[in-house]
């Protein structure tokens, strides 16, 4: 059986802030893999219009392509027709790895609006959820069920390492990683030219936006 987090979302660019979650839950969850999976766009930001997902799944492959294989980018959804939900992405991975403990990534701000999620009670039901906290927002619990709030295990500081054997199928809250990137604030960096935004990415990706003129 492996360890498996798999974690979804825009991704619009990548940043390093989603990848020193990918390498902080490696260790803390004790992962034989961090799989990262780009929406084709994501249902519950409508409104707007994300960068093609083949730009966004090139930028990941690109970010992941380091010493450190058992991090890596699934095509899942980018591959769909249409839009997927996370609770028909989950159940796929599900039945496609039947045999592994599955872990699903969300921030801080998907988990407080996850009452807007198609079926969010089912897809907190699906796998184990790790979220992981962020400057600025509140992880309450107040807004879900007694049963998912019975289900949550914090690990926040101090700092501890569940043992393995004991971990089962929970939500943990994470703050393993403390750094505040905005993929918005990049994107506008871009269009107005200002060249701090590269800090914030990795290498490989800042030469991939300026290249194809991603955000222009």
């Amino acid at each position: 059986m492996k360890r498996i987090a798999f974690y979804g979302g825009s991704f619009d660019p990548v940043h390093n802030g989603h990848m020193a979650v990918a390498v902080a839950l490696l260790d803390q969850f004790q992962l034989d893999a961090f799989v990262f999976v780009p929406a084709f766009h994501a249902p519950h930001k409508s409104r707007l219009t994300p960068t093609s997902a083949y730009d966004r799944f090139a930028m990941l492959c690109l970010a992941t392509n380091r010493n450190e294989p058992r991090l890596s980018v699934s095509k899942m959804e980018v591959e769909l027709p249409e839009k997927s939900y996370s609770v028909e992405t989950l159940s796929r991975i599900n039945s496609e790895s039947p045999n592994d403990e599955i872990f699903f990534v969300m921030g801080a701000d998907s988990w407080m609006d996850i009452k807007t999620w198609r079926e969010w009670e089912t897809v907190l039901s699906l796998t184990n959820h790790i979220v992981v906290t962020r400057r600025g927002i509140e992880i309450g619990t107040s807004h879900v069920t007694d049963e998912i709030r019975g289900r949550i295990v914090d690990l926040r500081s101090p700092t501890q390492i569940t043992p393995r054997s004991a971990w089962g199928k929970a939500i943990y809250i994470s703050d393993r990683v403390n750094i505040d990137i905005s993929a918005t604030e990049i994107r506008n960096k871009v269009r107005q030219n200002d060249l701090s935004w590269k800090a914030d990415v990795p290498v490989e990706v800042a030469i991939y936006i300026e290249k194809y003129q991603i955000y222009n």
